[in-house]
This record gives C-alpha cells, sequence and structure tokens, in this order.
C-alpha cells in the first residue's frame, strides 16, 4: 500500500477512534445522571413511604393506659404554661376583655357616680391597677399547676382524656384553687400596694362617701382581685384545654396526636 494512501487510513482510524471515545464517555456521563437521579427518586419515594409507615404506627392505635397519662400531663403543661404566660405580661388581664377586672359589684355604683361628675381619670387608676396586681399574682400561678400535674393519676388522666371538654380544667380547680387562693392573697395584697391600687380605691370610696345619701362603700380588694385573677387564669386554661382537644394543629407530638386521636375515636 502507498505510504500516502496508508497515512490517510490512519488518520481516519484514529479519528474515528477519538470520536467513539468521546461517544463512550458522554454515554457513560448520561447513565451516571441518570442512575443517580433514578437513585435519588427511589431514596425520595422510600423516605416518603417509610415517613408513612412511621406516621401510621406512632400516631394510631390504641394507646396505653402510661402513654394516656404522659399524653395528658404533657397537653396540660402546654395549656398550663401558655395561659399564665398570657396573663402575667403587662396587659395581660387589663388587655384581655374575657378576663379583664372591673371595679368590684358593690363599687359599679360608685364608679357610675364619679364618673358623672368627672372623676373618669380617679376610676381609670382603679381599674388599670386592679388588672397590675393580678398580673404581678399570675407569674406565681405556673409552679402550682405543674405541682398538681405531677400527682395526677392515671385514672385521673384517663378520666380527663375521656371526659368533657373542660374535664382537665375541672380538675384543676378541684386540686388547686385553695392553694391558688392561699398562694395568691398576699402576692396580691403586696402588689395591690405597689401599684397603688389600695390608695386609688380609698380615694374612690372617699369621694362617692361624702356624697349625701349614699350607703358607704367598704371591698376587700386583696379577696376581690384573688378570686379574679384564678378566674382568669382557668378561663385561659380552658381555652389551651379546647384547642389541644377540637384542633389536630395544636397537637404537637406524635403522643399528643396518638392520645387525643384515640379520645376522638371513642367519642364519634
Amino acid at each position: 500500500m502507498p505510504i500516502k494512501i496508508m497515512a490517510v487510513v490512519l488518520h481516519s482510524k484514529t479519528k474515528h477512534t477519538h470520536k467513539m471515545k468521546k461517544i463512550n464517555i458522554l454515554s457513560a456521563s448520561l447513565a451516571l445522571i441518570l442512575f443517580t437521579n433514578l437513585n435519588a427518586n427511589a431514596q425520595f419515594k422510600l423516605s416518603d413511604i417509610f415517613k408513612k409507615v412511621t406516621e401510621k404506627t406512632t400516631t394510631t392505635g390504641t394507646p396505653s393506659t402510661l402513654e394516656i397519662g404522659q399524653g395528658i400531663k404533657e397537653a396540660l403543661q402546654i395549656g398550663v404554661s401558655a395561659g399564665a404566660d398570657r396573663l402575667s405580661v403587662k396587659d395581660g388581664f387589663l388587655g384581655n376583655l374575657a378576663v379583664k377586672i372591673l371595679m368590684p359589684p358593690e363599687a359599679q355604683k360608685v364608679e357610675r357616680t364619679l364618673r358623672g361628675i368627672g372623676l373618669n381619670k380617679l376610676c381609670d387608676n382603679v381599674i388599670t391597677s386592679l388588672n397590675r396586681a393580678a398580673e404581678d399574682a399570675a407569674t406565681e400561678a405556673k409552679p402550682i399547676f405543674v405541682s398538681a400535674i405531677k400527682q395526677m393519676t392515671l385514672t385521673d388522666a384517663t378520666n380527663i382524656l375521656l371526659g368533657n371538654k373542660d374535664a382537665a380544667t375541672e380538675y384543676f380547680k378541684r386540686t388547686t384553687t385553695a392553694q391558688l387562693m392561699q398562694k395568691f392573697s398576699p402576692i396580691v395584697t403586696t402588689s395591690l400596694n405597689k401599684v397603688d391600687a389600695t390608695k386609688y380605691y380609698s380615694d374612690l370610696t372617699t369621694q362617692y362617701n361624702r356624697l349625701p345619701l349614699v350607703k358607704p362603700v367598704n371591698t376587700n380588694l386583696t379577696e376581690y382581685v384573688t378570686q379574679k385573677a384564678i378566674d382568669g387564669l382557668f378561663l385561659e386554661v380552658a381555652k389551651e384545654e379546647l384547642k389541644i382537644r377540637d384542633n389536630f394543629s395544636s397537637r404537637s407530638s406524635t403522643l399528643l396526636q396518638k392520645v387525643f386521636g384515640y379520645a376522638d375515636k371513642k367519642k364519634s
């Protein structure tokens, strides 16, 4: 074969070889990308399946007595913390119309009379200071509620779970009211003095009692504000209890979902 022809043939084969190498490399790359994507998709799907299976096995079925006890205690701790925290800040009582402390019933006529003669500021000061005293006292509520939760029996927990929508709140009323009254009373007395509620109320009743032909008004402010503060706490706890019972999205753990999901089925 002539040298020139041989050179052309060799050059052609070399170009063909390079071209084939490029094709093979490209094919291998595409295959690798395709395999990676398929593998990732497979892993994603398997992960989803595993997640669904896990959720199904952990949030459904009949909870044990121990799980019911743990679930109820978890729910109550969440409710108590949220309720007490809302009330123990500035305007926690004053800014919440559902629990705002108004003038004592026997002093409401006093308020109307004094507002009628332009003493609005004096009346406002009394109401603001009463609510500030309650907000101050509410900071002490959480430990008392938590102690009641710790002492709860498994029977108590089951009765609460399958009871009325305010069963937990009623449990707290039975087990904490006396202790709350005892604990709150000195705190409220101190708070009333600290925020000048006692002074403002004394000024208000003094002004009123000076009016002709009125019946003198005397109120035990400590007792009144203490009871109102406790009533407000129970109202907020009841809201949190209802939220967990009625709203799936408020059940923030698999345990709560399982326990209250079981309660839903039992009541349906």
